[in-house]
């Protein structure tokens, strides 16, 4: 693959989950015009290999590949974009990210939980491989938590606070938002109304960046959303705010939030969010961390 060609990377593993963020990277390549790169990852682990005997494992194999191959074949016919079936064996969270760099892939769209079933008990967490990959990828993550979604994205939400890092999701905002035509809303929470200075730290910002996203073209609306509570407030508060907005179809997070060793660990808030946002997540790495920005 030539640097100029880019695609989305899509690994499944044929639960409910991967097959609905597979469902929608449809329009996304589409917009983007970039390939579709459906992974599949088998792992190899000693336990389950000594139940199966050679000529079992060959037929899982030959299985696997046969409905990939017809789940690629089925997406192409339906929406005219490309896509590329690829097995891989080893560790999940590796061949995924290096499928990512080597097939140019500009977004990762999985689901957040590793081979669960959205009715299960454990619906809420982040699988460990989903979670891996959030942290070392690259390039954007988004993740989905949800049975069922919207077929575009009519508005994107943008939670901001103080922090330098979390203004860079802006720009994403802004191509995202051409790309499919949606509105941005872009909020803050306030969970300590003694907070005069940090109060008015945010709504200064608040307005910053709508006037930076109205100048960009994009419809933008934009509110301090203040809680009276204390900091454990600030996720149901956003979620809160999505549920009663209804028309939201993205939430842009940056991964480090509260620790900024993102190589380790996930902030507890962009955790909390993952965990429990029906809505899709994308999720970026500030690019003062050493990675490369991305642009459209």
């Amino acid at each position: 693959m030539s640097d100029k060609q880019y695609s989305l990377l899509v690994p499944v593993d044929f639960n409910e989950q991967s097959l609905v963020a597979l469902q929608q990277s449809y329009n996304l390549a589409r917009l983007l015009q970039y390939e579709i790169v459906l992974l599949y990852v088998q792992e190899e682990k000693d336990f389950l290999n000594s139940l199966f005997s050679a000529e079992q494992k060959q037929q899982i194999a030959q299985d696997i590949n046969q409905k990939l191959e017809q789940i690629a074949s089925e997406v192409s016919r339906a929406t005219a974009v490309r896509v590329s079936p690829l097995v891989k064996k080893g560790k999940v969270h590796t061949n995924i990210l290096d499928v990512a760099d080597k097939y140019n892939s500009r977004f990762i769209l999985m689901g957040t939980n590793d081979s669960v079933k959205s009715d299960e008990p454990l619906k809420n967490m982040i699988g460990s491989n989903t979670s891996k990959v959030i942290r070392q990828s690259k390039v954007p993550v988004i993740a989905f938590n949800g049975k069922t979604h919207f077929n575009g994205c009519r508005s994107i939400l943008l939670p901001l606070d103080l922090t330098k890092d979390t203004r860079q999701k802006v720009t994403y905002a802004i191509e995202m938002a051409k790309l499919f035509g949606s509105t941005i809303k872009v909020i803050s929470v306030l969970w300590d109304k003694d907070s005069i200075d940090i109060k008015q730290h945010l709504i200064v910002q608040l307005k910053q960046v709508q006037h930076f996203i109205k100048e960009a073209g994009i419809v933008c609306m934009s509110e301090l959303i203040e809680t009276g509570n204390t900091q454990q407030a600030l996720v149901p508060a956003i979620l809160d705010y999505v549920h009663e907005e209804s028309d939201i179809d993205l939430i842009m997070i940056m991964t480090q939030q509260e620790n900024r060793m993102i190589e380790f660990f996930i902030g507890s808030a962009a955790q909390q969010i993952l965990r429990q946002s029906e809505v899709p997540v994308m999720s970026i790495i500030p690019r003062d961390l050493g990675f490369s920005y991305y642009q459209f």
